[in-house]
């Protein structure tokens, strides 16, 4: 009998460990931001775009990024958007809530959002707000802005100028008199006519924080202590943000809100073990995902993989269908697609619709690569090229970036900015040659002859991948008339 409990508890906590790994993640990212200094409705600007000090799964050195985390235990916040950017909005289990910018309902002109958490029966304006209810009584907001002229610089000053977060008071902006003196919404202060007009003033700023070359870990534990995160999660937000498969392995190790998380000897030996497992499971999954979940992109011949245009955004729905005859939805045979979730989560943060939409010249697209064209893992001391044909599909622009298999943040090297791209910062604009193909070399040192801005510096002794971006992407990203050609070693 103590054979066959120990097992249900390994299999329990693996569980747990595969399924509630949004949330953890989600947990380490606020973690990492407070033991930075970062405090709630602080927000990071990387003015100078983000760099590899800080560890952030998959982060990059495209867009001028922006990043606050919203607490609504004390009711409703506004947040006013600035325009141009391409932004989301995720609750504590990094579920999505809303995209304010491009995609979203501002339509990138920029707005006021309103964010209402669980529970909240109080008043709401009649309009003036894109009003969001929310799971979770806190929230992320990540955001990017694009460069002006190759100049990170006006973009993070119009993120300052523009972005506001403050609590929303009722029966101030977006409640008309009508509202207040028929239906008792009145503001709780002396009611004035400065009173009315209070809203219309500019609200203070938010404290910001430099974020390029900040150092900061938010990537999630890879041992016992995720267990420990999980919990501190499930005690700090409301039962019914969490689902209730997950609360139901979590609660099987001892996770349940209101209940201390005392595991005895056995308990630690088992949770320690499953971490392990579930470690490497997700790694896998993560690095090797078998051809049947769909995540290659360009067939079972390529290594490139984006399981999110196979699994939807709630990886049960693959993407619907846009033409311009409207949108064909596509149908979903009812299950949840672990494996690419757990795919998604281990490499990423954040989540919308927009990540899976097969729309042009909105947002942007990603494909992953962990081999080279033979299927080998890619080695830091080896020298690989990476052929793109002509017209690379992307209205904006496109770059690769080269990421630590390990931590599955941005590769810390001498060169700085892992990447190379069409665009000219932070480093130089990669260069086609004559017949229009770019050439992306990767190793420890610049081949002769190679273009700076055509070469990625790799490590000896670390493994790497790349993620190809394609920003504003184009019609042939998405019925896969341009394929990238595939990494292929040099040496």
């Amino acid at each position: 009998m103590k054979r066959v409990y120990d097992h249900l508890d390994h299999v329990h906590a693996v569980s747990a460990f595969l399924n509630a790994y949004s949330g953890v993640s989600m947990w380490a990212f606020r973690r990492g931001f407070l033991a930075a200094g970062i405090q709630d409705h602080d927000v990071m600007v990387c003015s100078e775009f983000m760099d590899p000090k800080s560890l952030v799964l998959t982060g990059n050195a495209d867009t001028v990024y922006f990043v606050t985390f919203l607490d609504l235990t004390e009711g409703p916040m506004v947040v006013e958007m600035p325009p141009r950017t391409l932004s989301f909005v995720n609750d504590m289990w990094f579920g999505w809530v809303v995209d304010p910018g491009l995609p979203g309902p501002d339509r990138g002109v920029g707005g006021r959002y309103l964010f209402v958490p669980p529970g909240y029966e109080g008043p709401l304006p009649e309009g003036g707000f894109f009003t969001c209810r929310a799971r979770t009584t806190r929230l992320v907001l990540g955001g990017r802005a694009f460069l002006e002229g190759d100049d990170p610089k006006p973009v993070a000053e119009r993120i300052k100028e523009g972005l506001r977060l403050y609590r929303y008071v009722p029966g101030l902006y977006g409640t008309s008199l009508a509202e207040i003196v028929t239906g008792g919404t009145a503001p709780p202060l002396p009611w004035t006519a400065e009173t009315w007009t209070a809203a219309l003033r500019d609200p203070a700023p938010p404290r910001f924080v430099e974020g390029t070359g900040l150092s900061m870990n938010t990537v999630p534990p890879s041992d016992a202590t995720f267990f420990d995160f999980a919990s501190e999660l499930v005690h700090d937000q409301p039962v019914e943000a969490l689902d209730p498969e997950i609360a139901g392995a979590l609660a099987a190790i001892g996770i349940v809100k209101g209940k201390p998380f005392q595991p005895d000897a056995r308990m630690k030996k088992i949770l320690t073990e499953a971490a392990a497992v579930g470690n490497a499971t997700a790694r896998t999954l993560a690095v090797f995902p078998r051809p049947a979940e769909g995540a290659h992109y360009y067939g079972t011949s390529s290594q490139w993989l984006n399981g999110l245009m196979a699994s939807g955004y709630d990886f049960m729905t693959p993407p619907a269908t846009v033409t311009d005859k409207g949108v064909e939805p596509c149908p979903t045979d009812g299950a949840r697609k672990l494996n690419l979730r757990a795919w998604w989560w281990y490499l990423a943060v954040g989540i919308s619709p927009a990540f899976s939409t097969a729309l042009t010249g909105i947002g942007s697209q990603y494909v992953f690569a962990f081999a080279d064209r033979e299927g080998r893992s890619l080695d830091g001391g080896r020298n690989y090229r990476l052929v793109l044909p002509p017209d690379i599909p992307a209205a904006r622009f496109w770059s690769c970036t080269v990421y630590d298999n390990q931590t599955r943040s941005m590769l810390d090297t001498p060169q700085r900015f892992p990447r190379a791209g069409s665009q000219a910062y932070p480093s130089p604009a990669a260069i086609a040659d004559a017949d229009g193909t770019t050439t992306v070399r990767f190793g420890p040192d610049r081949p002769d002859g190679v273009p700076e801005g055509n070469w990625i510096q790799t490590m000896p002794g670390k493994g790497w991948f790349p993620v190809l971006r394609f920003y504003s992407p184009l019609q042939p990203f998405f019925d896969r008339t341009w394929r990238p050609g595939e990494i292929e070693s040099v040496d």
